[in-house]
């Protein structure tokens, strides 16, 4: 058995990330090692657990990847670990679907069976907090929850009615919880918490939140209650193959650090050896480079300086211009525009290999799970073959799309997206490799008759 355990709430906003990078690093400061997952496709979150943990936090999702590759990923990243902590996403049992619990933090938790530590906002409710945990409780039978933590409490006397009613009526014990006001909040903006990659030196910021639950939470009685059964590794997606090298150029640093480390893993394991470089920096994509990954993040946010590292941008357009197999996601599909355009009006110039600009906006253009389909001519992702991924943004592409690079089908919509060009796939949608491990294939095979 191991300690292994998920952090659900009862929805969005409710504390899941205050208390698992708390519990990350109170647990760290008893000595024991702490690997961090997150439920569902966020970038940012697992941002924060790699900070803590100094452990490269996962994403794991029971819609875009199967089961058995969860439960490998969860098993390869939890050696040598203590403690595995899954962050749950929005509410418990939201998913795909408000039909069933595909995608969502209950189906995670039993895919892994993994106890659950439900936390609850308690605030200005006392024996109303208990309906809550008993409607989640009951709501599946097959789910663990072990434990609660009450958050935004005011007192704590308010703390001791709250505990009283749940552990009555719902037969869990409470194991601890923050006082409203007890740890200051982690600034956010359009797409949530700010990366904890932009956010500099955070481990005074961590230690004083370890210390805020050390106070309140039971740490020992949280460790009792989470012994889980070690989970086997039963698919060799990951193992390394015997293939002829590729050298492939990344671009890695505030502006562009939305990658899965499973994508990246899975490239290596297929060949790939990974040159990072950083626009940001006015860095040169690497001279050895046979392919090129543009991933998503806040280009909107350094777009000023990115307008004016030059030497980067001429780089980037010689080598698409030569054919490079490149794959721009998401803000490396912005940052591939002719401009961004934020919302004071201000445009500045990007690399200008996709005719248009994007337009940044106050509202969400776009959230959601996509079912991805190729098209002919996508050395990436080819004509009928099929994949998973995601999109989330808050701009918008103006412009003449041109060749669309896939089609995509989301909950309210199926359509063509993207741009095509030579060599070239970008769109606003980030790919999942492991859901389809042949995209692999499809683009280090195309980088090597490139490169012949």
């Amino acid at each position: 058995m191991v300690n292994r355990f998920v952090i659900a709430g009862t929805g969005s906003g409710v504390g899941k990330t205050t208390f698992s990078i708390g519990l990350m690093k109170a647990l760290l400061n008893k000595g024991l090692r702490v690997q961090g997952f997150k439920c569902g496709p966020d970038y940012i979150d697992p941002s924060y657990h790699t900070a803590v943990t100094k452990r490269v936090s996962r994403n794991i999702d029971s819609w875009m990847l199967s089961h058995d590759v969860v439960k490998t990923i969860v098993s390869r990243a939890s050696e040598q670990a203590d403690v595995a902590i899954i962050e749950g996403v929005m509410g418990f049992y939201d998913g795909k679907s408000p039909l069933n619990d595909e995608g969502s933090t209950a189906d995670i938790s039993r895919i892994t069976s993994s106890p659950v530590i439900l936390v609850v906002n308690g605030a200005s409710m006392a024996r109303s907090v208990a309906a809550v945990v008993k409607g989640f409780q009951t709501f599946s039978h097959d789910v663990n929850i072990v434990g609660v933590i009450a958050n935004q409490l005011g007192s704590k006397s308010h703390y001791e009615i709250v505990k009283a009613a749940i552990e009555q009526e719902c037969q869990i014990p409470v194991i601890g919880y923050l006082q409203k006001g007890a740890v200051p909040p982690l600034r956010s903006r359009h797409l949530g918490l700010i990366p904890a990659i932009e956010r500099g030196e955070l481990d005074p910021y961590f230690e004083e939140l370890a210390q805020a639950i050390e106070a309140t939470v039971d740490l020992e009685l949280l460790l009792s209650l989470t012994e889980a059964p070690q989970l086997e590794q039963t698919t060799v997606l990951f193992n390394p193959q015997q293939k002829e090298k590729v050298h492939l150029a990344v671009a890695r640093d505030e502006a562009f650090n939305f990658y899965y480390p499973e994508n990246l893993e899975l490239l290596e394991a297929h060949g790939a050896v990974l040159h990072y470089f950083s626009p940001l920096r006015n860095e040169a994509v690497p001279e050895i480079a046979q392919g090129l990954y543009i991933g998503g993040g806040f280009p909107e946010e350094f777009a000023e300086q990115l307008s004016k590292n030059e030497l980067t941008k001429e780089s980037i357009r010689k080598v698409i211009a030569a054919g490079i197999p490149t794959l721009a996601e998401c803000g490396g599909f912005m940052y591939c525009t002719e401009a961004i355009e934020r919302r004071d009006g201000e445009q500045f110039n990007m690399l200008g290999v996709i005719p248009g600009k994007v337009v940044m906006q106050d509202k969400l253009a776009a959230l959601g799970y996509r079912e991805i389909t190729g098209v002919e001519g996508n050395f990436l992702i080819k004509a009928q073959q099929q994949a998973k991924g995601h999109e989330f943004h808050y701009s918008t592409y103006q412009g003449d799309h041109g060749s669309p690079a896939y089609f995509s089908k989301g909950r309210f919509r199926a359509q063509q997206e993207g741009y095509l060009g030579k060599n070239l796939v970008a769109g606003y949608t980030h790919f999942h490799f492991a859901s389809n491990i042949q995209l692999v294939e499809n683009w280090l095979n195309a980088c090597l008759e490139e490169t012949k």
